[in-house]
Formats: structure tokens, C-alpha cells, sequence
């Protein structure tokens, strides 16, 4: 018996030009992958610019809310998201195979850490096989989230050329770092410039059609690598100089010397100087994360990252200055240990008005105090029940209290580990028997015995 000959694929040549067309005057569909804080508002962005936008997420909960114009985030009213759907160019879906409506896919999701602080690629991974399943010709493919230097030309580009379509000529590849900054209220997705890289002329152009119809302004750069390069080293800028200020003020405390007001008055000076304030740690996607990705990346290159790593050991140790000066304090009040205590946590959220709790320093110095035998309890408008998280389940569940003088008044200590800008500072200052400020928002009730700076 003859073997069967299969018919070789002819593929035709990617019009280009109609491509790029489409993106230059907003008719293009494009899909981001991943509702969360990043590709929330940049849908929001992307629609409002006049495309269409396919909004994919796997959280079933989720895709029913947008579709239904209901909003999940704090920070975006229900009002956005009907507007959109009643003009009929925004659909949210977990469906995969609507993919191939897209003229561009970009994905916006988690890359966390490992257990052993390792990038984990996996939700990339996994979603660029989602895209690889569907992939056509034409498309544009855009990766936003952090990543180490040489991910997209390593990770993706293979993943995707496994279907037997080129990059540069079949479909196209680019990265641009996300700047999403939640409770900004003077910045916005649209008004922040997105850095763009692409290892090719055609994806580089592609890219910069699509963002420059987003945003305010599309910055190219010469490769996918230094994009990705380009936004390690402004995480890390910023770990670095917290950490600076953190250390600043431990020292400082220890020769009677506010910090804070040493920060404002260097920022007078008109150059040289930028100001950077100092917490109970970090929080947030971004800065515990990032510079992690770029110290194991640089192994493999033989090059140690001292600099990086010392300022992520101090901002990590910022959770137990704070119980420490807690521990002190109880002890020179009431002259007792944490053991029994009760203590008040206000703020959970990783930075001040915003829903967001990942990596936050709250979370930490909530389990420790638990493990000490504290009695611990919360307050915080923005996050009312804390939700499932993969760090610390064991929290999950807890309700915000009510604030309240006589709820202040039951509890030994009150930890300010959020500087949340909808409470009732002057009340907390007057019925707390102890305070541990991590945020100097009592400052302005001027220095009182109850209140310890941290």
C-alpha cells in the first residue's frame, strides 16, 4: 500500500502594510490576556483610544462582572465598564479560541517568585501555549509583564514558532514593560510613555503604531532585551534608594534624629538630591519581586549583584524593626511583652488608598505578631475581608473592624503600617494607648510620648 502524501502548508506572506494600517487608525482588535491591575486599566485605555478590546481572563467571576459592567477594582467605577460594553467594541471572555479574532495579543500576567526566590515563568509559559494554539498569520504578539532580559527572544519566540509560523514574517513579537501605578491620581495609563522593544523592523514598527495609539508617547528601543532591561532598572532604583532611606532611618533613630525631617529638608536642595521615604518594608508586584529576576539572571553570566541583593535584605528586615520597636514600646509602657498583647493593624494594603495587598509588609508583621502570641486585629476600608493569597492563607478570611475611640481604647498598641488617608488620624492619636507610626502621618500632632516613630 501507498503512504499517503500530505499536501504541503502554503502559507502566504503577512500583509504588513494592512496591519500596520489597522493599528495607526484604531480599527485593530486587540486582546489582552489577564484582568488584573495591569491589564484592567490598559483594556480601559485601549478602548477608549477607539479599538476594540477582547478582554481574556481564566476567572470566570471576573469575565461575568465586565460583561455584566460591573467593576472589581477600586479605582474604576462600574459607570467605565457599561460604557464600554454598551458600545459594543469591548467583550470579555475565557474562551481561547477567540483569540484568533485579535490583531494583537498582550499579555499582562502574574511572574512571581519561587518558594526559593526563582523567577516563575509559568504563567507566561502557559499563556503564550494559549496564544501558540490559536496563533495566525499577522497577528502581533506583546508581552508587559517584568521579566528578566532575554525572556522574550528565549521563552516566547520558541514557544510560538512551534506552530510552524516565523517570527519577522508569519506573525511578530514585542516587549513593553507595564507602569501601572495604583491610587496615582496625576498619572494614568494613557499619559504614562510605554517603553517599546522588538528584535525585528517590522515587529519594532508594529508595536510602536499600537502604543503610540494608547499612550501618550512610544518609546522604542533597539531589542526586546533592553525593554525588559529598562524596566528591571527602574524597580531596582527604586529598591535601592528605599532601601537607603530605610537603613537612613534606623540609624537616625538611634542618635534621636527624625528622618523624616531630614528628607524634607534635603529635597530643598534644587539638584543632586531626589526624596525617597522610608516604611515597614515594600509591597506591591513590582519592588520585593524584580530585582530578583535580574540577580538570577545574572548568574548565569558569572556576575554578582551585591548592590541589588544587600538593599532587598534590608527592605526585607524593615517588618521586624517594626515589631522590634512594638516590643520596646509595650515594654516601656506597660511593661509587658507581645505575648497576650492586643494590637491593632491599620492598613493592610501594600501603599495607601488602593485595594492592592500583594507583597505587602502589613501581611508580614501581621502573621509575626500572631506567631508571638499577639491578639491582632485590622482596620481597613479598602480590603474589608483579606482574600485568598498563596503566602498567607492563614489570614484569609479576617474582617476589617470598625474604627471607633472605644475600639482604640481596647487595644494595647496601634501599628500605622498603611498611611490610608481616609482615617481619622487625631481620634487615633487620642484614644491609642501606644502608637507605632511607620508612615509619619502623625507628625503633624506634633511629638507625644504614646507615639514611636518606626
Amino acid at each position: 500500500m501507498k503512504k499517503s502524501v500530505q499536501p504541503k502548508l502554503v502559507k502566504k506572506e503577512a500583509d504588513f502594510e494592512k496591519i500596520l494600517e489597522k493599528f495607526e487608525q484604531c480599527s485593530a482588535t486587540i486582546a489582552i490576556m489577564g484582568m488584573g491591575y495591569v491589564g484592567f486599566p490598559l483594556a480601559l485605555a485601549t478602548h477608549k483610544q477607539g479599538f476594540s478590546v477582547l478582554a481574556f481572563d481564566v476567572d470566570e467571576n471576573k469575565v461575568k462582572k465586565l460583561n455584566k459592567g460591573e467593576s472589581y477594582l477600586k479605582g474604576v467605577a462600574d459607570e467605565n465598564i457599561q460604557n464600554m460594553v454598551k458600545e459594543g467594541r469591548f467583550h470579555a471572555t475565557t474562551d481561547v479560541y477567540e483569540l484568533k479574532k485579535a490583531d494583537a495579543i498582550i499579555m499582562c500576567v502574574p511572574t512571581p517568585l519561587t518558594k526559593n526566590r526563582e523567577p516563575d515563568l509559568s504563567y507566561v509559559e502557559t499563556t503564550t501555549s494559549m496564544i501558540a494554539s490559536q496563533l495566525r498569520q499577522g497577528q502581533l504578539v506583546v508581552l508587559e509583564s517584568t521579566t528578566y532580559p532575554g525572556t522574550t527572544q528565549d521563552l516566547i519566540k520558541p514557544i510560538l514558532e512551534e506552530t510552524g509560523l516565523v517570527c519577522g514574517e508569519d506573525f511578530f513579537i514585542a516587549y513593553s514593560p507595564e507602569r501601572e501605578d495604583p491610587g496615582n491620581g496625576y498619572f494614568c495609563t494613557h499619559s504614562i510613555p510605554k517603553v517599546v522593544g522588538a528584535d525585528d523592523e517590522k515587529s519594532q514598527k508594529l508595536a510602536v503604531a499600537l502604543y503610540n495609539n494608547i499612550v501618550s508617547k512610544a518609546v522604542l528601543v533597539s531589542s526586546a532585551a533592553t525593554a525588559e532591561a529598562v524596566k528591571l532598572t527602574e524597580n531596582i532604583f527604586r529598591s535601592v534608594n528605599i532601601a537607603l532611606v530605610n537603613e537612613l532611618k534606623m540609624v537616625f533613630s538611634k542618635m534621636d534624629i527624625d528622618v523624616w525631617e531630614v528628607i524634607d529638608a534635603a529635597k530643598t536642595k534644587p539638584f543632586g538630591f531626589m526624596p525617597f521615604y522610608p516604611g515597614p518594608g515594600v509591597g506591591g508586584h513590582c519592588i520585593p519581586i524584580d530585582p530578583f529576576y535580574l540577580t538570577w539572571k545574572s548568574r548565569e553570566f558569572g556576575m554578582p549583584t551585591r548592590f541589588i541583593e544587600l538593599a532587598g535584605q534590608i527592605n526585607e528586615r524593615m517588618p521586624d524593626y517594626v515589631i522590634n520597636c512594638l516590643r520596646e514600646g509595650l515594654d516601656r509602657q506597660f511593661k509587658k511583652g507581645l505575648n497576650g498583647s492586643r494590637i491593632l493593624m491599620l492598613g493592610i494594603a501594600y501603599k495607601k488608598d488602593v485595594d492592592d495587598m500583594r507583597e505587602s509588609p502589613s501581611m508580614i508583621i501581621f502573621e509575626r505578631l500572631l506567631e508571638f502570641g499577639a491578639i491582632v486585629e485590622y482596620h481597613d476600608d479598602f480590603i474589608p475581608v483579606i482574600p485568598h493569597t498563596r503566602e498567607h492563607d492563614n489570614l484569609s478570611g479576617r474582617k476589617s473592624v470598625s474604627l471607633s475611640k472605644e475600639l482604640l481604647a481596647g487595644f494595647d498598641a496601634v501599628v500605622i503600617a498603611t498611611g490610608h488617608s481616609n482615617i481619622d488620624y487625631a481620634m487615633v492619636v487620642e484614644h491609642s494607648k501606644l502608637i507605632i507610626d511607620t508612615r509619619n502621618v502623625t507628625a503633624k500632632f506634633g511629638k507625644q510620648a504614646h507615639i514611636i516613630n518606626a
